[in-house]
């Protein structure tokens, strides 16, 4: 496989080289913190996108966590406070 061969996207819009594959992945490696893959190592593009869907999935579900703590807390406080409107605000 060429690193100079090129890929069409399925919209037929501008083409994408496995340099520039390759040079994607590692910046988005370099995004993740934490991450288990060694960031001396070149790691398969698989375990990158692996990871950050990992990544993403655990931020999802802290967001979900947050918001239903800041939901409990503004069950529990006067709805008219000053404290609800900047909770209600961080809500939406």
């Amino acid at each position: 496989m060429s690193s100079r061969r090129s890929r069409q996207s399925s919209s037929g819009g501008p083409r994408i080289t496995d340099d520039q594959i390759i040079q994607l992945v590692s910046k988005l490696q370099q995004l993740l913190p934490g991450t288990h893959i060694q960031r001396s190592n070149k790691a398969s593009a698989s375990k990158v996108l692996q990871e950050t869907c990992n990544y993403v999935r655990s931020l999802h579900r802290e967001v979900d966590d947050l918001s239903d703590r800041l939901s409990q807390l503004l069950s529990t406080i006067d709805a008219d406070s000053p404290e609800a409107s900047i909770i209600r605000s961080l809500i939406m």
